[in-house]
């Protein structure tokens, strides 16, 4: 694996590459963050983003959505996979925050992680992106990228990668970190396809090197 000195060296470059990386999903305030991230499980930003302006307008507070019909917030979101499990735990996450919450999103792991449809990877999210409190969120990019540079263990699970992570990288950096590695396997360590022959980590990725010797 990669010592935590070539770690920050393959990360700092990857700063370099996407130095203006942040959270793709729109919203304007931590309830429509927490909404779209639980949108956003096995399914793209892009059709999030494409989904949530009309959801937010129609229920612009937790008040709003936990008296919507379920109906009707499936109607908003149907372009959305999985959007029957989703309209069911958004309304019911709505109904969560206005029952123990006082309608607010809470800012701890252990509270947001009792939230329908809430994991720790978007608890890890909201934290980070709506707080500024330190959290590295492991989905399929970081998770990709963490692998292919032996950041982590092959066989590592989403914990045991997350845990890596936060050891080998500065706290402070967690949350720059975590969405810089997800623009760098979104756009460029792709899953299928990654573009190694252009790759300025190419040298210290063994992935990369097997890939460019099977050509």
């Amino acid at each position: 694996m990669l010592s935590k000195e070539k770690t920050m060296e393959a990360i700092g470059i990857m700063y370099d590459m996407f130095p203006d990386a942040e959270c793709e999903l729109r919203h304007q305030n931590p309830f429509e963050l927490l909404i779209a991230v639980i949108l956003s499980a096995q399914a793209t930003d892009v059709s999030v983003n494409k989904a949530t302006p009309a959801l937010f307008e129609a229920y612009p507070t937790p008040e709003a959505l936990s008296q919507a019909p379920i109906e009707e917030i499936m109607t908003k979101i149907k372009t959305i996979g999985l959007y029957r499990n989703k309209a069911k735990n958004i309304k019911a996450c709505a109904e969560q925050l206005l029952e123990r919450f006082n309608g607010e999103v809470p800012k701890t792991r252990e509270e947001l992680i009792t939230l329908p449809g809430v994991g720790r990877k978007t608890a890890n999210v909201v934290m980070g992106d709506a707080f500024g409190v330190p959290a590295i969120a492991v989905d399929t990019h970081v998770e990709r990228v963490s692998k292919r540079l032996r950041i982590c263990k092959l066989n590592a699970n989403v914990s045991e990668v997350e845990e890596t992570l936060m050891r080998k990288i500065p706290k402070e950096l967690w949350v720059k970190t975590h969405h810089t590695m997800i623009f760098f396997g979104r756009y460029h360590c792709l899953a299928r396809n990654p573009k190694c022959d252009i790759c300025p980590l190419l040298y210290m990725c063994q992935e990369g090197k097997t890939i460019m010797n099977s050509k």
